[in-house]
């Protein structure tokens, strides 16, 4: 009982509906931390293949779930001018960071790590909500007949 005596409990009920700003943040922010790895794995000269867990139907009929590579597009490239271009995405669509800009420009591979967590830091914070709730109606009217 001892054990018990020395942990903190308190009375807590887990939220169940989190609100839609706040599951895009989250959506964003990993993607962008998937990014973050890529990168750092180009720099570094390695293979960036994350997995996922895949359910198909084999030959005999049965349904199993297989281990593949997941495909993450790159969100950065280079220019003529030797300078990093780096767009941000929400699903299909590119985030309009300012008016008219679309992307931001980098000097270096290091920058673009760089870069890249102050851009999660910033989507986590909150100030990017309107750029991804702009892109997040664009994806829905899309589906939309």
């Amino acid at each position: 009982m001892s054990f018990i005596a020395k942990l903190k409990l308190v009375s807590s009920k887990r939220e169940r509906n989190l609100s839609p700003i706040l599951l895009r943040r989250q959506k964003l922010a990993s993607k962008i931390e998937e990014q973050i790895e890529l990168a750092r794995c180009q720099k570094n000269g390695t293979l960036y293949a994350p997995k996922r867990l895949k359910t198909v139907t084999n030959e005999s009929g049965e349904r199993v779930v297989i281990e593949t590579t997941k495909r993450v597009k790159e969100w950065f490239w280079t220019t003529p001018n030797n300078k990093i271009n780096l767009s941000i995405h929400y699903g299909s669509k590119t985030l309009e960071l300012a008016k008219g800009k679309n992307a931001i420009e980098i000097g270096s591979q290091d920058e673009l790590i760089e870069t890249l967590a102050l851009i999660q830091q910033v989507v986590i914070g909150g100030e990017l909500d309107e750029a991804i709730t702009n892109a997040s109606e664009k994806l829905k009217a899309g589906f939309a007949k």
